[in-house]
């Protein structure tokens, strides 16, 4: 009976030091697949875009290509769709996914971690042959916080503040894609 309590114990105390050390589990990582679109609709993939949460930092990694060279806003959205929808009696491209994702109602364009609207993410830089492959690295949020959300790249770059134009003027939507 004694060497089955103590074997009883080993196991025991060995499956406690297995949990005890086990590292947390990761999320796995999150892939949004990246389409231009237009007023008329939403047109021909252009890659993909993966979201993975390390250490408090997301890394949010673009594999893009078929973008305009140079700098672009690149949003967080509230509504999942990517589909036009009118403003004003026009079709706009991309206005189905709704403003800026803004949960405290902050209505402020600041950049990424300056205290407006959660939205902001750090600029897109796309290369001279319109590839966008450069990691950014992002702080305060989760991949699981940009579920049921869209990504969404302007035309133009983002200078992170209201003015002279609101919301960075980076222009028209260009491109996006749903988070599932």
């Amino acid at each position: 009976m004694k060497a089955g309590r103590h074997t009883l114990a080993r196991i025991t105390l060995g499956t406690t030091l297995a949990l005890a050390t086990a590292s947390p589990a990761m999320a796995k990582p999150v892939r949004v697949k990246m389409n231009l679109i237009t007023p008329t609709g939403v047109g021909k993939s252009i890659g993909t875009i993966t979201l993975e949460d390390a250490q408090g930092t997301l890394t949010i990694t673009p594999n893009l290509k078929g973008l305009p060279p140079g700098e672009h806003g690149f949003h967080l959205h509230e509504l999942p769709s990517c589909a036009p929808a009118d403003k004003d009696g026009k079709k706009v491209a991309g206005l189905a996914a709704g403003g800026h994702f803004d949960p405290d109602a902050t209505d402020s364009h600041k950049g990424p971690g300056g205290g407006g609207h959660d939205g902001d993410l750090p600029k897109l830089v796309v290369s001279e042959k319109g590839e966008a492959k450069q990691p950014l690295q992002f702080k305060g949020m989760k991949a699981a916080d940009f579920q049921g959300k869209a990504l969404v790249i302007h035309a133009g770059g983002d200078n992170y503040s209201d003015t002279p134009t609101p919301q960075g003027g980076g222009g028209d939507r260009i491109a996006c894609g749903v988070v599932k």
